[in-house]
């Protein structure tokens, strides 16, 4: 929220500040107990021989906080986890990045990280499916599958010496990705999940939630694990797929502008949510750029404050 910058009315000023209230006050009670700020004492008990962890420090015979964030335990060890933070990659994370160079067997991407990513040529999944030992002729032909400014989607598989991530896009559904918009988030309202990849079968458009916070929204493109076109065949099916029905187009660009809102107002963002934020723009018969307007940004909030009341109250209900 303190880098949303709206024109807003005193009407919309004073239903979004209410709404952020009923928001905060709805906040988890374990939650906020456990959030700290810089300089507060951390409760801990010292006969356990406690760790301190990023983000501690020990001051007269007390841990204190050097962060904003909240308190994580893990066994012995005690922690501060911002909330704020940069990208962290870890072994796994499925991204989105850019091919920002090509070097000779590898391609290098910019991927909202400290430093470039690394995609070898090795690591790669060839376009004719085929599993065997790169050669020459492959190294030449590398602008033929990524050239600079291609968007990839890939999966992180470890660390160089160097402090640089290597990837691996060795699956069909990793690649190049086309016909859509690349969004650009704070990494941390994207949550590691069990399914990044998202086909949204009423819209007939891909969703794919970048761990690193980059968010790729396009139409879909159905995945073969074996693919046996000839040249004919290619050019006849590149020719078609180069046209995206308006109707699509429409689509993607709703969905995008959803994120685009759930991200100003500080939201994590969860495919049902951003599903949601569409559907209610529809239903209130917002248009596509009107969604981007101070109103859309109130009743969105508004929306979200009402859902988690409602959740709150049905847990309660459910409780007694």
């Amino acid at each position: 929220m303190r880098d949303l910058h709206l024109p807003l009315n005193q009407t919309q000023r004073v239903r979004l500040e209410a709404a952020l209230h009923e928001l905060q006050t709805l906040a988890p009670a374990a939650a906020s107990a456990a959030a700290v700020t810089v300089a507060d004492t951390i409760p801990v008990n010292h006969e356990d021989n406690i760790l301190k962890g990023h983000g501690t420090t020990d001051q007269d015979g007390e841990v204190v906080a050097t962060l904003c964030g909240v308190v994580e335990r893990v066994n012995k060890l005690v922690y501060v986890r911002t909330l704020r933070a940069r990208y962290k990659p870890e072994v796994g994370d499925i991204i989105v990045g850019r091919v920002i160079e090509i070097a000779p067997k590898r391609w290098r991407l910019e991927i909202n990280f400290s430093q470039d990513a690394v995609l070898m040529l090795s690591s790669m999944n060839l376009p004719d499916g085929i599993q065997r030992r790169r050669t020459a002729v492959d190294e030449l032909n590398m602008r033929s599958i990524f050239e600079e400014n291609d968007v990839v989607c890939a999966e992180v598989r470890g660390f160089q010496h160097d402090g640089s991530l290597h990837l691996q896009a060795r699956s069909q559904k990793y690649g190049k990705l086309k016909r859509g918009q690349l969004l650009t988030v704070p990494p941390y309202l994207v949550k590691r999940r069990k399914q990044h990849f998202h086909h949204l079968e009423q819209y007939d458009v891909d969703l794919i939630l970048g761990c690193n916070g980059f968010i790729w929204v396009g139409e879909h493109v159905v995945v073969n694990e074996i693919t046996t076109f000839n040249e004919d065949q290619e050019k006849l099916s590149a020719e078609v797929e180069t046209f995206t029905p308006m109707e699509t187009r429409k689509h993607i660009c709703r969905l995008a502008n959803a994120a685009r809102v759930l991200s100003a107002l500080g939201f994590t963002l969860t495919i049902e949510l951003i599903i949601q934020t569409a559907e209610a723009s529809l239903s209130s018969n917002v248009k596509i750029n009107d969604m981007l307007g101070a109103e859309f940004y109130v009743q969105t909030a508004e929306t979200e404050a009402k859902r988690r009341a409602d959740l709150l109250g049905r847990k309660k209900g459910g409780a007694r």
